[in-house]
């Protein structure tokens, strides 16, 4: 039975039923199909249907499943034969490389459902880019999104000056953030509130500059193919703020 036919028409139906497999419509009531959602692998056909802000909402319904402890049973063997002879992501995430925020994870996403790319402070650079524009041009993805997230050790390494063989260039790169954070407090990176407004900047001028310089990106951004946005995990609660 293909994945496009009624779901709801019997067990197998559901077992096919992919949560990335409709538009934002039905996207409000796949939720029914949770539990059998992870048995098969996004397909270009369903990919192709679903709008940036279908995405996005996708991402959103899975950290609310991740925050209450219901994520979906995902058959990775499943996913993984059915990726192995190809992949249709819907995204393409720039995340820090934190052990406590996998993205797959915490928006409760499977195998091919997304390209992740993680480096120190989710920092912006020409190889990043490039990445970026491959998943988007050549392959299709329809959501660019950075996400930072709290009590970022990258972050506190650019307040403090911190120094560290190739460390030291990658701290520049979020020096920016620091300087450009309006903040009445301490400005130190023992004062995590800061650390934390820090980090939000860092991923609005991560998301701009993806659009000043990539060409690629902002002409598929301004035709409504692609959408750019930023989002910031909480490490205490779970949650991932979407905005931008």
């Amino acid at each position: 039975m293909s994945p496009l036919r009624c779901p709801a028409c019997s067990m197998e139906g559901r077992r096919t039923f992919l949560r990335f497999g409709a538009a934002s419509a039905t996207l409000v009531s796949a939720g029914l199909f949770a539990p059998f959602a992870g048995a098969v692998a996004l397909t270009k056909a369903q990919r192709d249907k679903m709008t940036p802000d279908d995405i996005l909402q996708v991402m959103k319904d899975g950290n609310k499943r991740f925050r209450k402890g219901h994520r979906d049973r995902h058959d990775v063997l499943a996913q993984q034969r059915a990726t192995a002879k190809g992949q249709y992501p819907a995204a393409v995430l720039l995340s820090c490389i934190d052990s406590r925020a996998p993205a797959e994870t915490i928006l409760d996403l499977g195998l091919g459902d997304i390209f992740n790319t993680r480096l120190a402070g989710n920092i912006v650079n020409d190889d990043v880019l490039g990445g970026m524009e491959f998943s988007c041009k050549l392959m299709g993805a329809k959501v660019v999104l950075v996400m930072g997230h709290t009590s970022c050790g990258a972050i506190k390494g650019a307040i403090d000056n911190a120094e560290l063989g190739n460390l030291t260039g990658l701290l520049a790169k979020i020096k920016p953030a620091v300087q450009a954070t309006t903040y009445t407090g301490e400005r130190k990176a023992s004062n995590y509130a800061f650390v934390d407004a820090v980090a939000r900047k860092n991923v609005e001028l991560a998301t701009a500059e993806v659009r000043s310089r990539s060409a690629v990106l902002r002409e598929l951004e301004s035709s409504k193919a692609v959408k750019i946005a930023g989002a910031m995990y909480d490490l205490q609660t779970g949650a991932v703020d979407f905005f931008g």
